[in-house]
């Protein structure tokens, strides 16, 4: 027989003003979204404004991703022990001046700098920001109102480019950064005035071993990752890399098995609830980022898009996520978690797929678009209940610490995503351009070095001033088919990838969330039953 317990709504942290707190959350969200894309548009602008060559302007993409994913537990731990509201003003207000920084950067190391202090922000704003909606709605609700911020984050990704290609058309890049400055404004003064403090009150001591080593081996493994996909997975420093990162993170794991009151329990590991739908969300973010990586070159490079034109080309993701995310929370109650996150990644994987089959050098941009809305769909069907079952399958106090985990492989799984399926691309690419170097063995190396570093490079030299047009034409057609060769072989690798992901999530999520800590509410994702963590039969 099943028990139920009653549980006190009124008297949760930000109860009576969620639904408005869940706004200005939204608004702080937004920010972090749109920067993890909004600054790739502007990377041709950076080279020239800041003499930048190929090392800085990867620094400066890479340093707000490498410090930001390193710090997510630390900060998801801060949050729950000195207040995740006040983490979440503070993180805005660093964001701020962060921001600043940036869009007055002189040089290269100013701005690296600057997107660097603006990955310490945002690991303090995400976090709370899924936990202040952990602590503040109650379980019957939680499910939409994380789809809701769920959706806004990917909007936020998706919407990236048409902003930074709009703005750009207005000004320079510098604008990329101001324009976060009135939009933290707001996202302050409805915090302050709408969201609720709330903080783990049997909070331990900080854990520094904890915090050294997870913030160490995260970093080195996401440096590892983004290496690899530029240097190949088999080289020296790459497999150190990894060897370091594995070393540190299994320390973390050995520090936290020993001391009493760990940073990351690691008992939430055994819950499938929370690592299955983990590593479902990794994968989710993992289509997301690898597919969004080849389709912007190619709409730019290949289909001759200026900026403006190829961000809006993006809007069918924006779309798709809008119009799904919030049926994921109906449609896990009906058919249940395991079924719901399995479907979403199931159609992300038939949208890669699709994308595989179908693109070419002269798509019509409806093929494009149709591609995109498909990914979105299924993304928006998997990332908000994977989101739910992580988040309530942790103990309320611990919601820091849960959210970052959740935020950490997300970051992983976009990592993973460039590196993977861009290694793929770039080995196909390669192979496709190879023949250029026997035909045209008279040009400079440095020439033959350009087309096969990359499709804009060949464009490059295949548009220079003296090369011949019937040259430059070759150079142009055999780079384009090479790279639309390497994009759609990575496109269907990522599709059996993703179909793997589907058919582990059938095995191994549960349908239902599944509270680890006696007394915790649990949702049983069928017809709509609360029932106690000690409820038996």
């Amino acid at each position: 027989m099943t028990t139920f317990m009653s549980v006190d709504e009124s008297a949760m942290p930000g109860f009576k003003t969620r639904w408005k707190g869940l706004i200005f959350i939204g608004v702080a969200l937004l920010v972090i979204s749109l920067d993890n894309t909004i600054l790739n548009i502007a990377i041709p602008s950076l080279s020239r404004d800041l003499n930048a060559n190929i090392g800085d302007l990867q620094w400066i993409i890479d340093a707000y991703t490498l410090v930001f994913a390193a710090l997510l537990m630390t900060m998801g731990s801060i949050s729950d022990r000195f207040g995740r509201k006040r983490a979440l003003q503070i993180g805005l207000v660093m964001f701020g001046i962060g921001s600043l920084g940036a869009a007055l950067s002189t040089n290269t190391l100013m701005l690296i700098g600057s997107r660097a202090f603006l990955g310490i922000a945002g690991a303090f704003i995400m976090p709370s920001t899924l936990s202040l909606i952990n602590v503040s709605f109650p379980q019957r609700e939680r499910a939409t109102a994380i789809a809701i911020w769920s959706a806004i984050f990917g909007i936020g990704i998706a919407i990236g480019p048409v902003l930074g290609g709009f703005l750009l058309k207005l000004s320079t890049w510098h604008i990329l950064f101001l324009i976060n400055l009135p939009v933290i404004v707001i996202a302050l003064i409805g915090g302050q005035r709408f969201l609720v403090e709330s903080k783990d009150e049997s909070a331990p001591k900080l854990d520094i071993p904890g915090v050294i080593f997870s913030a160490s081996g995260v970093f080195t493994l996401v440096y590892a990752i983004i290496e690899a996909g530029s240097k190949g997975w088999g080289s020296t420093e790459v497999v150190s890399l990894f060897i370091v990162a594995f070393l540190l993170l299994a320390i973390f794991a050995f520090v936290e098995s020993r001391i009493a009151e760990p940073m990351m329990p690691l008992y939430l590991f055994k819950n499938l609830s929370f690592s299955g739908a983990s590593i479902a969300l990794a994968m989710v973010m993992f289509s997301l980022a690898g597919s969004m990586f080849f389709v912007s070159q190619y709409m730019q490079t290949i289909l001759g898009y200026d900026t403006l034109t190829a961000g809006l080309g993006t809007l069918p993701v924006a779309a798709g996520l809008i119009a799904v995310a919030p049926l994921s929370a109906p449609i896990s109650k009906r058919i249940g978690i395991k079924y719901t996150v399995a479907l979403g990644i199931g159609i992300a994987a038939v949208a890669l797929f699709f994308m595989g089959f179908t693109y070419k050098i002269n798509t019509p941009y409806i093929i494009i678009a149709a591609g995109q809305l498909l990914l979105a769909a299924g993304m928006g069907l998997a990332m908000a209940p994977a989101t739910n079952s992580i988040m309530s399958a942790i103990p309320a106090n611990k919601s820091g610490v849960g959210s970052a985990m959740n935020d950490t492989t997300r970051e992983l799984g976009t990592a993973l995503g460039v590196a993977v399926l861009g290694t793929f691309m770039n080995n196909i690419y390669i192979n496709g351009v190879k023949p250029l170097s026997v035909i045209l063995s008279s040009m400079p190396k440095a020439a033959l070095d350009a087309i096969s570093s990359s499709i804009q490079g060949a464009h490059a030299v295949g548009s220079a001033p003296g090369i011949p047009p019937l040259i430059g034409t070759l150079i142009i057609s055999t780079s384009n088919q090479a790279f639309v060769d390497g994009m759609t072989h990575a496109m269907l690798i990522g599709g059996v990838i993703m179909t793997c992901s589907a058919i582990f999530v059938l095995l191994t999520l549960p349908s239902w969330i599944k509270s680890p800590v006696e007394g915790e509410v649990e949702t049983e994702v069928m017809p709509e039953l609360t029932v106690a963590a000690a409820a038996g039969d």
